[in-house]
C-alpha cells in the first residue's frame, strides 16, 4: 500500500497493473481522449479500506470528493490531485473546509453506491463532490443503471442533510450518438429532481487537450487539474453559501 504524504487522503488499496478493457480501449481510441480515465479493474468490495488519520485541528467544514481515478488523482503527487488543490485554494480564500480525497480508481457508479454509506459514517461530510459514471460509460453500462445508482445515492445523501456537487460527464462520439446522448441525458435531471449543484462537465477544457493529460492520454497531468480546480471552484463556493444558510 503506498505511503501518502498528505494525512487527510482517503487511501483505498490499488490496483497499479492496466486491465485488458483499458489497454484495448487505448489501441482503440488512440488515448485521445480524457473522458474514460480510470479505466481499471473495479476493486473488490472485500478489500479492506484505510482512511489515513485526519489532521488535527478544527474546521467549519468538511468537504469529501467522492469519485474514481479523476477524483483519485491517478499519477500524480497527492499535493497535486484536485482534491487537495482545492483545499488549498479554499484556505487561501479564507473558507476553513478540509477537503478528504475519497476516490476510487476503476469505480463505477455501483462501486459508489455501494459505499456511500460508508463514507457517510465514517467520513461525516457536510458536502459531497460526487464524480462518478466515466466507468460506467467505458464499460458500456445501460445508462439507466448510471441513473438510478445517481439517483439513489444523491437521495442517500440528502437524507443525511449532506450538500450536494454532481459534476456531469460526456462520452466518446465514437460509442454511437445514442448511447452518448442518452448518457448526457443523465446528469441534468438528477440535479433538477434533488436540487442539487451540477458541474455540467467536470473535464470542461481538458478532456482530448495533450497539454493537460499524462503520457497515457487517460489521467490529467497537475495542470490538469489546475484546469478541473479551476472549473469545479465557483460550484464549491455555490455549495459552501448554501451550507451556510441552512
Amino acid at each position: 500500500m503506498p505511503k501518502y504524504k498528505n494525512s487527510w487522503i482517503y487511501s483505498p488499496p490499488k490496483n497499479r497493473g492496466k486491465s485488458i478493457l483499458a489497454s484495448t480501449l487505448i489501441l482503440i481510441f488512440g488515448g485521445c481522449f480524457l473522458l474514460f480515465a480510470g479505466c481499471r479493474q473495479e476493486p473488490s468490495l472485500e478489500e479492506p479500506v484505510r482512511v489515513a488519520q485526519e489532521r488535527s485541528g478544527s474546521f467549519e467544514g468538511t468537504i469529501v470528493a467522492m469519485g474514481d481515478s479523476l477524483t483519485e488523482g491517478l499519477g500524480v503527487a497527492d499535493l497535486h490531485t484536485y482534491p487537495a488543490q482545492l483545499e488549498s485554494r479554499l484556505m487561501a480564500d479564507g473558507y476553513d473546509f478540509q477537503v478528504i480525497n475519497a476516490g476510487v480508481s476503476g469505480e463505477t457508479s455501483s462501486g459508489a453506491l455501494s459505499r456511500i454509506k460508508w463514507v457517510i459514517s465514517t467520513l461525516k461530510p457536510d458536502i459531497v463532490i460526487l464524480e462518478t459514471g466515466a466507468n460506467d460509460g467505458l464499460r458500456g453500462i445501460d445508462p439507466n443503471i448510471l441513473f438510478r445508482n445517481l439517483d439513489q445515492m444523491v437521495a442517500i445523501l440528502k437524507e443525511n442533510k449532506i450538500k450536494v456537487v454532481l459534476a456531469g460527464m460526456q462520452m466518446l462520439p465514437s460509442l454511437g450518438p445514442e448511447y452518448t446522448q442518452a448518457f448526457m441525458r443523465i446528469y441534468p435531471p438528477i440535479a433538477k429532481k434533488h436540487d442539487i449543484i451540477l458541474i455540467p462537465f467536470f473535464l470542461e477544457g481538458v478532456a482530448g487537450n495533450p497539454q493537460f493529460n499524462q503520457a497515457d492520454q487517460l489521467h490529467p497531468t497537475e495542470n490538469g487539474y489546475r484546469r478541473i480546480l479551476d472549473t469545479v471552484y465557483p460550484y464549491i463556493i455555490r455549495s459552501i453559501e448554501r451550507y451556510r444558510s441552512q
